[in-house]
């Protein structure tokens, strides 16, 4: 879902200048894979780096045409009336999280490497009963904006623009947890020529601009 905005506006923007039709349907990451892996039919997938080189061992992608699109990192968010947080340290991200309370993350990349801190943190146990997973494609600024989190993690190009919350800023240097999301073409691919053209663009500088005010830089 970190790529959502993204590609529903880079593929209107390549259907204009190109004449070929593109629609993509965003899921959450881990539902777009089992539907990969189920052998549903499609042209082109993206997904997280390490997705697609599991999808391509399986061999339901050409790994021979992956190509980087983005490099997306993590920011966190509160309510719009809560009191802001300090996040500018490692140990202030800590100390936020031990005093929150409940926390939000996601089930993507991101969220799996949350956790992993967490856990190097020693602190996974102590706020076990106040982490709050979001279902796969629920947005974690939902979950703040309703009140359901207090504090959330996400990929910054899924918390731009959400109603209800305020957007404390990226994770520090020391902590940043940043995924690479790639696109592939399937195996089968029923109209690879326009998939290769496709994947042309979205690596292109003709689509930085866009990257970057999603909050994602080019890969």
């Amino acid at each position: 879902m970190a790529t959502k905005g993204l590609l529903l506006e880079l593929a209107a923007a390549y259907t204009r200048t190109s004449g070929v039709p593109v629609s993509f349907e965003a899921v959450g990451g881990v539902d777009a894979a089992k539907r990969v892996s189920a052998g549903e039919p499609f042209d082109v997938v993206v997904l997280a780096s390490d997705a697609i080189d599991k999808l391509a061992a399986a061999g339901k992608v050409d790994a021979s045409r992956k190509t980087d699109v983005v490099r997306s990192g993590v920011a966190v968010a509160v309510a719009a009336n809560a009191a802001r947080v300090d996040i500018s340290t490692e140990e202030a991200v800590r100390r936020a999280v031990l005093d929150a309370a409940s926390v939000a993350y996601s089930t993507g990349p991101s969220g799996v490497a949350l956790a992993a801190l967490f856990e190097r943190w020693g602190i996974a146990d102590t706020i076990k009963g106040r982490l709050v997973q979001a279902p796969p494609g629920v947005p974690v600024g939902s979950l703040i904006a309703r009140g359901e989190a207090a504090l959330g993690f996400q990929q910054l190009s899924e918390l731009i623009g959400v109603e209800g919350i305020a957007l404390l800023g990226p994770l520090p240097p020391a902590i940043q947890i940043t995924t690479v999301f790639s696109a592939a073409p399937g195996s089968f691919a029923s109209q690879p020529d326009a998939a290769s053209g496709l994947l042309a663009y979205l690596a292109s500088g003709d689509s930085a601009e866009a990257k970057r005010r999603h909050g994602m830089e080019p890969a």
